[in-house]
């Protein structure tokens, strides 16, 4: 069993958090985040310059000058000024000064790299954070390579990275958890509707999990990274920093990710847009979404969402972002497949007599790091009859993987590998790529729209599936019977029993029964 997980099976990112962690006094985990995540960052541009300036340095012909910023340029290298570069900062990290320095250093990358304009924390010489705790961070980053071409190839960078948003979210709570979706779910919708190539759209994209695992997607299959073009919106500042951040250092392309504070309901950064490819985990059952001022928008196709719950505001942000052969793959809140409240009962069926519901998944509990309310996974394609599938209309699939996963530790659960692989290879046999589908009691369902109907329009999986067929232990049905019958009599007994002891006890105290 290959057990895909954000930090608990590995080892020097588990020790390096531990580390890290302890030098966080009494700093509050949302601020120590930026201070950590920033330096992390600095820590990987510095290694992958220094590899390049020392290769430019020892040209043997002696036609490179180290100190060219077009030669970075030239090999996709951002350019690190001397007074930014890592040794630099780390011989002078026991300074007073040092918190000031890394503040000029973040200023001056920013200044001589365009695309990390306005993204790099510069607080770091704020009262609050100890000079010492910070020289110790930075001596502490200082013993992991991150950028240089053999740390590159392993995404130590991405690795570390990934693990901290993982671990701050736990350490925040709720609050600071609200961006990040656990790995194992990115890679399941990513490993459902294959971003092979076109535009790639998440209009709440947090710190940037999705378009990082359709990148990797695309590499494991050998694809082209400049067949993808990513579009996203973020409400807050320092996540979408965060998010950049994340892009990157991984040489993908964030120029149409956007971030204004007023959110993608109210400012739309991205209104003409028709996607191929929608992958989303929206906040769930967001009562403050100022619904109340957009009555009339035009999105709202299937019905106006009710002004206390966001959820069927973002189904249909979804699908008005798609396009005509588009397909959309988001989380939700389990309420959203039978609430019948304040006319979702009705957006909902609006949805499924359209005949663009293409798969519901029910997802076991304990997946996310921020919430403990169940979840589900849509998807919505719209063109069921598209050509490169078989013809899916008036048919949805139903999984249930709500006894699928593994505890990492007693409050979060993981999916494994294998367990996406069943997921997504069961849904791609079913649209016709390949392999036999067929129903499993228990599993999966392929149901027609008439039987959706009778269910009054219910998403919920396991309406559907049914019940796992047991296996035949061999044991007749009437020996099955006679012992059933036998274990119901003795503890029928056993009642009579303690019945007429309660009755005793009672008569003694005084009570007539």
């Amino acid at each position: 069993m290959t057990k895909s997980s954000n930090g608990a099976n590995l080892g020097f990112e588990q020790k390096l958090w531990q580390a890290a962690d302890k030098l966080r006094g009494n700093m509050d985990a949302a601020e120590y985040k930026h201070v950590v995540l920033g330096l992390i960052f600095l820590k990987y541009i510095s290694d992958a310059f220094q590899e390049v300036y020392n290769e430019l340095k020892n040209d043997p012909e002696g036609l490179s000058d180290p100190e060219d910023i077009d030669e970075y340029k030239a090999k996709n290298i951002f350019w690190v000024p001397p007074r930014a570069r890592w040794d630099y900062l780390q011989k002078n990290a026991k300074q007073p000064s040092i918190g000031k320095l890394i503040d000029d250093a973040m200023d001056s990358i920013e200044r001589d790299n365009k695309s990390l304009r306005g993204v790099l924390p510069k607080d770091y010489a704020r009262p609050a954070l100890n000079t010492q705790s910070l020289g110790e961070l930075i001596d502490l980053i200082g013993t992991i390579g991150l950028g240089d071409r053999e740390s590159r190839s392993k995404d130590i960078l991405g690795r570390v990275y990934e693990y901290f948003l993982g671990e701050f979210a736990d350490a925040e709570g709720k609050k600071g958890g609200q961006f990040y979706t656990p790995r194992s779910i990115v890679k399941l919708l990513v490993e459902m509707i294959e971003p092979y190539k076109g535009r790639v759209f998440d209009p709440c994209c947090g710190s940037g999990g999705m378009f990082v695992q359709s990148e990797k997607f695309v590499n494991a299959h050998r694809g082209r990274n400049d067949d993808i073009h990513i579009f996203g919106q973020e409400s807050n500042q320092t996540t979408w920093r965060l998010c950049k951040m994340n892009l990157a250092i991984r040489g993908i392309e964030s120029r149409l990710v956007k971030w204004n504070n007023e959110g993608s309901f109210l400012n739309d950064e991205h209104k003409d847009l028709k996607a191929d490819f929608i992958l989303a985990n929206p906040p769930f059952n967001d009562s403050d979404w100022k619904g109340e001022l957009l009555r009339d928008d035009v999105r709202w196709k299937y019905g106006v969402p009710p002004t206390g719950n966001a959820n069927f505001a973002w189904v249909q942000h979804f699908i008005h972002h798609l396009a005509p052969t588009g397909i959309t793959g988001f989380v939700l809140a389990n309420g959203s497949m039978s609430s019948n409240t304040s006319g979702e009962g009705e957006i909902r069926k609006n949805i499924v007599e359209e005949d663009i519901v293409d798969c519901m998944i029910a997802i076991p509990s304990q997946l996310f790091y921020n919430t403990m309310i169940p979840a589900c996974l849509w998807f919505i394609a719209r063109d069921k009859k598209n050509h490169k599938f078989s013809d899916r209309r008036g048919k949805v699939l139903f999984i249930d993987a709500r006894k699928m996963g593994f505890l990492v530790d007693r409050r979060h659960r993981e999916l494994t590998d294998e367990e996406i692989r069943k997921i997504a290879d069961t849904y791609h046999a079913w649209r016709g790529e390949g392999g036999e589908y067929k129903d499993i009691p228990g599993f999966c369902k392929s149901a027609t729209l008439d039987e959706i109907q009778k269910h009054k329009h219910i998403l919920t999986p396991g309406r559907y599936v049914g019940i796992e067929e047991e296996e035949d232990d061999g044991i007749p049905f009437d020996e099955k019977m006679k012992k059933l019958t036998s274990e119901l009599a003795e503890q029928f007994n056993q009642s009579k029993e303690l019945e007429e002891k309660i009755k005793k006890n009672l008569e003694a105290l005084g009570y007539v029964v």
